[in-house]
């Protein structure tokens, strides 16, 4: 039915292949809009390319064997680098360096401050070097840091450490997003992007365990107890960096493991869903910048993201302390194991909504239909003091809060058209989330122990306000649509040139939003 590189045709309404005899004519179509210069949609958006479902899938399974595996196992230690101080806390922590009253609160907001501030200039320099350059030095950065944080001896060095780590992990989550985007279609990227993002609830419960197991030990070297968390996991990521040199690829034109036909399909099936593209990767522009960064979709959701946030990094670095009120008589040991379940659980959903919403090509419905699993888990804190009761709810809070990481940023990227457009409107839900990381330090406080009234109940409202816009958001979409339907795209466009049009990016008027 198809050539070897899936397309069926290119040039008008004309389909080009469905035979041997047409094979070689296939291959050059698919070449044609691979190509720079070159458009793969007509101006009202619809795809002048068809492609034979069965070397889409091929083609698709070879990425996600080559590309996921490594980004999964970045992002894995990534967070577990910035959360291992929750383990860190219960073996001793706050002890060994004198920290009093707020002062570890102070220690998790410090991480932030730098986290927020580098986070679109982290995304940009990614688009600048390359995804397959920037990710790999980035980890390796922040392995040094956490390595460095076995070394430290007071409040001053641990906030040093914590800043720097902020500076080298800021481009982690955004920039593995955006390089996921270069390869994967608008309705395939949610659940790539779960892929990886499953790994912070992964963190956290793989973290408590290798937690637990490494303080079994003595010493390692002349480091103890708490310390030894940071160093063995601080190696454990600076040798994955230098790994992820060799392994990660930057773009499809560059991947030595695609044959010169698949390259072209992998390009060729991006740019059937960006409206008047000439080229899958242009260069940094500023006009394309601030329409990423200024997307009505990308500030809304960027705000949800906020909402969402403060939850899931609240869980991050208080789930030990939380779990250490349920059961305050049990072993050091015993209390980090108990924090594995839920996340376990969470993980679970975080791949099972983005899945979904693959098969439905629908990310908004998901919007609405987990906050009331995280506000239904914060009732039941704030309405009950049974260890029950209350462990329950953990695993209902991780069940919705943890899938909005993919949801959020696969829904961005979905909703712009340029290459740059993505990398800002990626870098800039983001960065609003890690302003919901920074509330979030400050939302479990020492005087609010062991109920947390103000932390619970602030989460109970966050999780409330993200049905509610995200029903509002939806609606919004679906209305504005309606009112491009209704535009002459032709008289729109007359008269501007073709990077004019480009240009416009989600102000083309044959754009569409996409749930």
């Amino acid at each position: 039915m198809s050539s070897d590189t899936g397309v069926l045709g290119v040039v008008g309404d004309e389909k080009v292949g469905g035979s041997n005899f047409y094979e070689s004519n296939a291959m050059e179509a698919a070449r044609e809009a691979a190509g720079r210069g070159h458009v793969a949609t007509d101006q009202y958006g619809q795809a002048l390319v068809e492609f034979d479902k069965a070397a889409e899938r091929r083609l698709r399974l070879k990425i996600d064997l080559c590309i996921v595996p490594t980004v999964a196992l970045i992002y894995l230690f990534c967070f577990i680098d910035r959360a291992n101080i929750g383990n860190a806390k219960l073996a001793g922590f706050e002890k060994d360096l004198d920290l009093k009253g707020y002062d570890y609160n102070t220690v998790l907001s410090i991480f932030y401050i730098s986290y927020i501030i580098f986070e679109i200039p982290c995304n940009i320099a990614c688009k600048w070097m390359g995804p397959g350059w920037f990710l790999p030095a980035s980890t390796l950065a922040f392995g040094i840091c956490s390595l460095g944080t076995a070394f430290v001896h007071n409040i001053h060095a641990v906030s040093g450490v914590r800043f720097l780590l902020g500076i080298f992990e800021a481009g982690m989550l955004p920039g593995i997003a955006y390089y996921l985007s270069r390869w994967y279609r608008r309705s395939e990227l949610a659940f790539r992007l779960a892929l990886y993002i499953v790994m912070a609830p992964l963190a956290g419960a793989f973290g408590g365990l290798l937690a637990s197991a490494i303080l079994t030990l003595d010493h390692v070297g002349s480091l103890k107890t708490w310390r030894m968390i940071f160093a063995v996991e601080g190696i454990i990521t600076i040798g994955l960096g230098l790994i992820s040199f060799v392994t990660l690829t930057d773009r499809p034109e560059t991947a030595k493991w695609l044959t010169s036909e698949e390259k072209a399909l992998a390009i060729a099936r991006l740019k059937s869903e960006r409206v008047s593209t000439t080229e899958v990767l242009d260069k940094l522009d500023r006009t394309k910048t601030l329409r990423g960064i200024f997307c009505p979709i990308t500030l809304s959701t960027s705000f949800i993201f906020l909402l969402n946030n403060i939850t899931v990094q609240g869980l991050a670095f208080f789930a030990p302390t939380i779990v250490k009120t349920i059961y305050p008589n049990n072993s050091v040991v015993s209390q980090q194991l108990h924090t594995v379940p839920p996340y376990v659980v969470g993980a679970f959903f975080t791949v099972l909504f983005p899945l979904l919403s693959w098969r439905f090509d629908n990310r908004m419905v998901f919007f609405v239909i987990s906050p009331p699993l995280m506000f239904t888990g914060y009732i039941m804190f704030l309405a009950s003091t049974s260890p029950t009761v209350r462990y329950g709810a953990t695993f209902l809070i991780a069940s919705g809060a943890f899938a909005f990481g993919a949801l959020c940023t696969a829904h961005v990227s979905n909703n712009v058209v340029s290459d740059t457009a993505r990398s800002s409107a990626i870098g800039t839900t983001v960065m609003f989330g890690n302003v919901g990381g920074l509330i979030s330090t400050w939302s479990f406080l020492p005087f609010d122990s062991p109920n947390y009234h103000i932390g619970n109940g602030l989460n109970l409202a966050t999780s409330t306000m993200i049905m509610i816009l995200g029903a509002c958001l939806w609606w919004w979409m679906k209305s504005d649509n309606k009112k491009r339907s209704k535009i002459d795209v032709d008289q729109a466009l007359r008269g501007l040139s073709q990077k004019q049009i480009q240009s416009l990016d989600w102000r083309n008027p044959g754009f569409r939003w996409r749930p």
